[in-house]
């Protein structure tokens, strides 16, 4: 099964395995949001994948 490019290529997997991607819901209408609310919303945050999901989007990059 071929890789899923574009949806790898939004995620980070850390040395210990975990999976980092970014908050959904913050690519427009964050003026009216507080500016620690538009801060935390660039952070990256555990992204949790069942096995077989990571088998068939990371089949490359999980050990």
């Amino acid at each position: 099964m071929k890789t899923n490019k574009s949806f790898t290529k939004r995620l980070k997997v850390t040395k210990t395995g975990k999976i980092l991607g970014r908050k959904p819901g913050q690519n427009h209408f964050n003026a009216k949001a507080s500016r620690s609310k538009q801060l935390a919303g660039k952070r990256m945050s555990a992204f949790s994948m069942t096995n077989k999901e990571k088998s068939r989007f990371l089949p490359g990059l999980l050990k």
